[in-house]
């Protein structure tokens, strides 16, 4: 049996990765390369696509090297242990905007978000492998995966609601800003990481494969369970992708800047921490409403069916600042669903590795694991890159004045843009969460 301390060390880890980094990435660099860093919005777009077919390569790589790994530290814990200073370093230097032109610019940008997507996996991957080796018993594995996803949301209710006063903190140009930001929680970033590779423990030995094969590659598309539950992964990060990437421009343009309520400043970041706050209680509620309704498939579904009702239900409200506290109120309700339904993603991955090795005789638990990374990234990256060009196709335009280094931002069609704005955030997540609700219908795994 697992102690406390471990489960915190645990969780500690998403909280680096999905608290920080990741919740960093998915809320503000849409916003940060179009308005702050000066790309333009086609640039924007095309750099999350790039980034994303990129990992359909090095996730599943990451996945059976990581399963190979043998040293004092384990299998899968080296990897968090080693790459923690990079993750950190990378994403720090991802937010400070260099003094190039436009093309130097697209090239720091580009390298540097491919690089930060390499290091993401490589200590990502083998993190969330860690929970097949971790424990034996399904009941523990919930846990685990509750403190994770509730290590996460409680980071990313720190990191989102400190931002604005943060911001306000160290002064100067937006770019000086996030500069600063980048430093500082890449530090915190990194301490999470490797926290989580010292204070955790691995108990079983995967079964290895004796040599490096593909066949275990050809083996996940063959495991009806697997292919499933990605796509499933996959649209419930597009579900929240959208609702992140965009979360900035409605703010931005729809509420026409902060909304100031007594000394409560809230922006696109504080805006969203109220669901992260939601999330990470009912993403430790969630063991116990999986208990209640029965399996894990049946829980995932009726939490996705309360972020289908709430998401509809916010593309009603007036587009109006003096509704702010409605449009807070829905989201909470939409976050009910997410926290619910987040932690099952990963023990249900769990469930779909010991069915692999049951079926193949030898551990395939980084591969399989890894695709729940790869349809992270993929869902969130991809959603990004769509709001980019839907903004762009709506009348948003953006780019960096070649003789003064300035970023320049055109609106053509302010409605258009608006009415875009609320849809990406509302009907078009709907729509995804309809498309999730039908995949776990016909889920194999009835645990």
């Amino acid at each position: 049996m697992a102690k406390l301390s471990e489960k915190i060390g645990y969780a500690l880890g998403d909280a680096a990765a999905g608290g920080i980094t990741w919740k960093v990435m998915s809320i503000a660099f849409p916003l940060f390369f179009t308005n702050v860093f000066g790309l333009t919005i086609a640039d924007t777009a095309t750099l999350m696509l790039i980034a994303r077919m990129f990992d359909v390569v090095t996730d599943p790589v990451m996945g059976s090297l990581a399963d190979r790994t043998q040293s004092r530290w384990g299998t899968y814990r080296p990897w968090l242990i080693f790459g923690a200073v990079p993750l950190g370093l990378i994403f720090a230097l991802l937010l400070y905007t260099p003094e190039f032109g436009p093309v130097g610019k697209r090239i720091w940008a580009y390298t540097l978000y491919l690089m930060m997507m390499v290091v993401y996996t490589a200590v990502n991957v083998p993190y969330g492998s860690m929970l097949g080796v971790m424990t034996s018993d399904d009941y523990e594995k919930n846990q685990f995966s509750s403190f994770r996803m509730v290590g996460a949301y409680a980071m990313g209710f720190v990191t989102l609601l400190s931002v604005p006063y943060l911001q306000e903190l160290v002064g100067g140009t937006e770019q000086h800003q996030y500069a600063v930001l980048g430093a500082f929680f890449g530090i915190l970033a990194t301490v999470g990481t490797l926290a989580c590779g010292l204070m955790t423990k691995e108990r079983l030995k995967p079964v290895r494969a004796e040599k490096f094969s593909f066949k275990p590659f050809g083996d996940l598309f063959r495991n009806r369970p697997w292919v499933i539950l990605t796509l499933i992964g996959i649209c419930m990060n597009f579900f929240n992708g959208f609702r992140y990437a965009v979360a900035g421009y409605l703010f931005e343009y729809c509420m026409h800047g902060n909304v100031t309520v007594g000394r409560l400043i809230i922006n696109y970041t504080v805006f969203m921490t109220f669901g992260e706050l939601t999330c990470m209680i009912f993403g430790g509620v969630s063991p116990i409403f999986t208990k209640w309704i029965g399996t894990k498939r049946k829980a995932f579904m009726w939490a996705a069916v309360i972020c289908v009702v709430t998401s509809i239900a916010f593309f009603f409200v007036p587009m109006d600042p003096a509704y702010i506290w409605i449009l807070v109120g829905v989201v909470i309700l939409t976050s009910i669903g997410i926290g619910l339904y987040s932690p099952l993603l990963w023990s249900m991955y769990a469930d779909v590795a010991d069915y692999a090795t049951e079926k193949n005789g030898t551990s395939s638990t980084g591969l399989i694991f890894s695709s729940g990374t790869m349809a992270q990234k993929f869902g969130t990256a991809i959603s990004g890159s769509l709001v980019a060009l839907f903004l762009g196709f709506a009348g948003f335009v953006s780019g960096t004045d070649p003789v003064t280094d300035q970023t320049i931002v055109t609106i053509t069609d302010p409605v258009a843009v608006n009415n875009m704005i609320w849809a990406l955030f509302s009907i078009i997540p709907a729509v995804i969460a309809v498309i999730m609700i039908g995949l776990l219908y016909i889920y194999p795994i009835k645990k």
